[in-house]
């Protein structure tokens, strides 16, 4: 029998480069904002984002301009 084995990628890029960040501000290397620190964590939520709005809006305009 096949045995179906579930396997993790372990931790992403992401979440790397926010632990060097993380580091960094709290070692006092880098000045950044805490907003800079952990955007490894909510960028790609909010670019996913942003394009879908964007995709939305051209749709939308689209729509408008060729009835």
């Amino acid at each position: 029998m096949d045995k179906k084995q579930s396997a993790s990628g372990g931790i992403g890029i992401g979440m790397v480069l926010f632990l060097i960040f993380l580091v960094l501000k709290l070692t006092g290397t880098i000045a950044w904002s805490w907003w800079w620190v952990t955007a490894p964590l909510w960028g790609p939520i909010a670019l996913v984002l942003a394009i879908f709005v964007i995709v939305v809006l051209g749709i939308a305009v689209f729509k408008s301009i060729f009835k």
